[in-house]
């Protein structure tokens, strides 16, 4: 038997899961590490720790499991998009990584975005105009950061970095690439027109190279450590997104990956590069012949944890004294209000917005509170609030690929059957939860079985993934929802003045 392991770097830790070749999970470690937040709109994380995290994970799953290391043939890997870190002429980090959440390139996305340029670079790159994005960070650091910027001799992203480290090769892959803001998605090299609104060269950047590289030659100190043998192939592999789609067998046309975990995300495979006229949605490569349009969403689990932390202290300690999972607690009180909440509704726009709005101003809202209302019916409307966004991505989504035949869900919020009926119910459609294990990990892990000759096509993950629940939309409450969506999107467009506002006066005071 041979075994691979799927390896993602994420946001809040990294994962590592040991397969076998037909997908089965051996072994499984998680370590996480700290975002750094100590000023406004910041949002980073240091790379020494990312890359320790990485090596300790590795070092689990391998060391943990009972075969000879010799037979893993490979390492692929997953990792978060959008991550920037500027180094220096000897490579060495001037920065922190700084994450897709940071929000300090807003104005400079908003200008972008106003001037008309900004529209025809998406059009070529298929990553919106965001402060999310690389491309909108570099131009923020040349601009308030010139000294720093004067001592730049590279811009690359965290899995970069990691793999640099391990190997002294500075590479990156297209589907990183291509959630830079910087490459474009139709000729798969680094687009021109950006490269020069960023201020930046060709040469500032990693080498392009497909999802399907493959490094040799582990740096003996690291095989050491992991138990790894130095002649293994590390495989560059993507990222999470495209890399989830793949994991829960999301690859046929027609199929959406729907995804809430701290953020959320709707995606769905092409055979070809496609962008939005109205630029709210992106276009990510997979591989050689695929391609992922989708829209990111920044308020998914980190909605409910703001609501459990903030409104529900008791329930919270009352869950850790008798030893059960709080949300499970929570959820359970949401059940027993009504679908729509009795009429109040949540704008979920806690951390600014990406699709479908794509407004870093975008702040929270609750609307329809009456008398009547209880914390419950709060809980209640804020974890539809969240589904109600990632409906109208959909309908974007809609306008460019159809209708989808099916809607495959993961993601932690899929443990809950409440999240679940909530999905079927406001999207009106079947929604079903594959078994895979980590998606993004299993992606990772087939897209390397696939570059490692173990399999011959991505389509081989049907196999891997099995089935576990699905879902029926409930007639009564998507009746319903029915109602309350389109007030809910007119709110979140109707007061888009007014965040932009709220949000000036909250940097100022």
């Amino acid at each position: 038997m041979n075994y691979v392991i799927g390896a993602d770097i994420g946001t809040t830790s990294t994962k590592a899961v040991l397969y076998d070749q037909t997908g089965t999970v051996l072994e499984y470690a998680n370590v996480g590490y700290p975002l750094y937040q100590t000023e406004p709109d910041m949002a980073e994380q240091d790379v020494e720790e990312i890359f320790e995290a990485v090596v300790d994970a590795l070092t689990q799953v391998t060391r943990r499991a009972a075969i000879d290391p010799k037979d893993i043939k490979g390492v692929s890997f997953s990792a978060a998009m959008h991550s920037l870190i500027v180094l220096d002429e000897e490579k060495k980090p001037l920065t922190r990584s700084i994450t897709w959440a940071d929000n300090r390139a807003a104005k400079y996305s908003e200008q972008l975005k106003a001037s008309g340029l900004g529209q025809k670079i998406y059009e070529k790159t298929g990553t919106p105009i965001h402060p999310m994005a690389p491309l909108s960070k570099i131009i923020w650091l040349r601009t308030e950061k010139p000294e720093l910027f004067a001592q730049a001799r590279y811009f690359i992203g965290i899995k970069e970095y990691v793999l640099y480290k391990l190997f002294g090769e500075l590479k990156i892959d297209q589907s990183i690439a291509s959630a830079t803001g910087l490459f474009n998605i139709f000729t798969l090299d680094w687009e021109p027109e950006a490269l020069k609104v960023a201020g930046i060269t060709a040469a500032q950047l990693p080498e392009v190279v497909s999802t399907s590289y493959q490094f040799h030659g582990l740096k003996h100190a690291y095989a050491e450590v992991t138990g790894l043998p130095e002649e293994i192939a590390f495989v560059i592999g993507a990222s999470d997104g495209v890399l989830s789609n793949l994991g829960v067998n999301a690859v046929e046309e027609g199929v959406l990956a729907l995804t809430i975990g701290t953020s959320g995300a709707i995606r769905q495979v092409v055979n070809q590069p496609a962008t939005d006229p109205k630029g709210r949605l992106f276009c990510y490569v997979l591989a050689e012949d695929r391609w992922v349009i989708g829209g990111p969403v920044n308020n998914g689990g980190i909605v409910f944890r703001w609501v459990r932390d903030q409104l529900f202290t008791p329930e919270k300690e009352t869950a850790a004294q008798m030893k059960v999972d709080s949300y499970d607690l929570l959820t359970n009180m949401a059940e027993k209000i009504p679908a729509g909440s009795d009429g109040l509704i949540f704008l979920p726009y806690l951390g600014g917005e990406r699709a479908p709005l794509w407004d870093a101003n975008a702040r929270g809202t609750f609307f329809g509170l009456n008398r009547s209302h209880t914390r419950a019916h709060m809980l209640r409307a804020a974890l539809e609030g969240i589904v109600f966004n990632l409906y109208t991505v959909l309908l974007a989504l809609e306008e460019v690929t159809g209708s989808p035949k099916s809607i495959q869900a993961t993601g932690g919020f899929a443990r809950s059957s409440l999240w679940r009926q909530m999905l079927a119910d406001i999207f009106e459609r079947e929604v079903t939860i594959p078994e895979s294990f980590e998606s993004s990990c299993l992606g990772a892990a087939v897209l390397g079985m696939k570059s490692l000759g173990l399999i011959d096509d991505l389509t081989a993950v049907k196999e891997m993934v099995g089935v576990t629940k699905t879902h029926q939309p409930n007639e009564e409450n998507y009746a319903a929802y029915r109602d309350l969506l389109p007030i809910f999107i007119r709110l979140s467009r109707t007061l888009s003045q007014e965040y932009k506002a709220i949000a000036e006066y909250q940097r100022n005071h």
